[in-house]
Formats: structure tokens, C-alpha cells, sequence
């Protein structure tokens, strides 16, 4: 069976305890083997860190309430979501964004019920939008439901591992690098994320190649911290200096950290705390 050897050390990485493996029976993957787990535990970005260095295909599927949201990954690039979530769907979105009106709508809503067309395809029909207007909503659709799981702090997660069955799936590219980086960027809590790279006193040391950084898509303020990482300077320092707000600054250092861009050296006092921030309206600041 594939991947059986690789992917039982991998989830070890930051979790408290490995995923569980079980056989899979989803309908959208070819199935060798399910992982699952918390999102509690072994959060998203981390997950999908693994997942992109081993480059195996499958369905990364989270559960929470009564919504269920999966991530279709093939070659390390996420290629489709979708959601139960009915804001989340096409139609919802062209609403949001004001790209189709609410009548245009339900009259293509009266036609999909007696047609069996997808909503795109008909929309292309009835002269309301362009093929590259239908191409371009999907595609933000579809990073809106994965940029809306970095949201999520806890959930049932499972990754299902196998060849995709593609018919019918309107695909894209995102490489998975960039979305850890700008989902964890659009994380609105920056708390959870920076209980995880240490104390205060924590020094960080740069471990990575230029190629590594080609897929991460960060911006000049991105990268100017990441040069900052130079393996003398503590959390503490990094996160309070230089151009960004320490809630972003310390957002940014745990995706490096996760990318394995940058790598924890040393503690310089044995009894250093957690690193805090404490956010107000008028910005956020660290606390001793």
C-alpha cells in the first residue's frame, strides 16, 4: 500500500499526539489511508506543512457543527474547496460582492432546478457573465472557503489520502506555502498561534535557501522580518521591532516557523515566560 512508511511520522511534528489512521471510504478520493484528528492539537497550517513536504494527494476535510469544508490537494497546490455552508457557495459570493444581482440570480435558480446545469454554466448562457467573469468567481469563491478555515481553532479534521477523482471540479493552483502564509496572516487571533513559538526569551536562527522562499508569496514587510531572523534576536525583540504590529510580527514568525524557514536556537534565560501580546483598539503591544 502507498505511503504507509512516510506519512506515520509526519503528524508527530507539533502535535500532542499522532493522527489515527483508519480506512477511508470517502467518495471523492481514491483511499490508501485516513488521518484524523483536532484542529486543537495539530493546527492547519502544520498539517498542510506536512502535507506539501511529502507531496502526497488527497481531501483535507474538516468538520465543526454541522459544516463540513474540504481542501482537494494534488503536486503540493490546493486545487478546489468546497463547503456545506451555503454562504459559501457561488451563488452567495456573486451576491456578496455585488458581481451578480439577487433577481439575475434567482431567475438562474429557477432554471438550475428544471435545467441540472451548474450555476456557471448558465450564467454563461443567459449573457450574465463572461467564461474568464465565471472562472475568476470560482476561483475567489474557492480561497474564501479555504482562507475562512485558518478561522477555525478547533474542528474534527481528517486528511484522506489518494488519487483525486477530478470530474466535474473546476480546478486551481494555489501553492500550499503561500496559503500557510496568508492564511495565518488572516488569522484574526493572534493569541493561539503565538503560544506556539516559545517563551519571550526564545531565539530564532534563520534555516533556509532563497528557492525556498519562490511560492511563499511574502511581501517586502514580510520578507524585511525575515531578515531580521539573524539567530541573536529573542521573540520578544523581533516581534516589538521593525515595521509591523506585534500581533502580525509574531503571526508571521510562527508561519516561518512552520515552513521550517526559521527554527528555534536557544533560550537565553531558563526562566523566561510565554511571550504575550495584549491587543486594544488603538493597536496591539507585547507584555512582559
Amino acid at each position: 500500500m502507498l505511503y504507509s512508511s512516510p506519512l506515520v511520522v509526519p503528524w508527530n511534528l507539533s502535535a500532542s499526539r499522532p493522527f489515527n489512521s483508519s480506512n477511508s471510504t470517502e467518495h471523492d478520493v481514491t483511499p490508501k489511508f485516513k488521518y484524523s484528528g483536532n484542529l486543537a492539537e495539530t493546527t492547519l497550517p502544520e498539517m498542510l506543512h506536512t502535507i506539501d513536504r511529502f507531496r502526497v494527494p488527497g481531501v483535507v476535510e474538516v468538520r465543526r457543527g454541522g459544516t463540513i469544508k474540504r481542501v482537494y490537494i494534488r503536486d503540493g497546490y490546493i486545487i478546489h474547496a468546497s463547503s456545506t455552508d451555503r454562504e459559501d457557495s457561488l451563488g452567495a459570493y456573486l451576491l456578496r460582492a455585488e458581481i451578480v444581482p439577487g433577481d439575475a440570480l434567482d431567475s438562474v435558480a429557477r432554471l438550475r432546478r428544471s435545467s441540472n446545469k451548474r450555476l456557471g454554466v448558465l450564467l454563461i448562457e443567459r449573457g450574465i457573465l463572461a467564461p474568464g467573469e465565471v472562472f475568476e468567481s470560482i476561483r475567489n469563491q474557492i480561497e474564501a472557503i479555504v482562507w475562512s478555515l485558518f478561522y477555525w481553532q478547533d474542528g474534527e479534521v481528517t486528511f484522506g489520502v489518494g488519487a483525486l477523482e477530478e470530474e466535474e471540479m473546476v480546478q486551481i493552483q494555489l501553492p500550499i506555502k503561500r496559503v500557510i502564509v496568508q492564511g495565518i496572516k488572516s488569522a484574526p487571533d493572534a493569541k493561539p498561534l503565538v503560544s506556539r513559538l516559545g517563551s519571550k526569551e526564545t531565539v530564532l536562527e534563520p534555516c533556509f535557501e532563497v528557492e525556498d522562499l519562490v511560492e511563499t508569496g511574502l511581501d517586502k514587510d514580510d520578507y524585511r522580518l525575515l531578515r531580521r531572523v539573524t539567530g541573536t534576536k529573542t521573540l520578544y525583540q523581533l516581534c516589538g521591532g521593525g515595521s509591523l504590529a506585534p500581533a502580525e510580527a509574531a503571526k508571521l514568525l510562527y508561519a516561518f516557523q512552520v515552513l521550517k524557514l526559521v527554527r528555534q536556537r536557544h533560550s537565553q534565560k531558563a526562566g523566561g515566560g510565554p511571550l504575550k501580546i495584549k491587543l486594544g483598539t488603538s493597536g496591539d503591544r507585547i507584555t512582559k
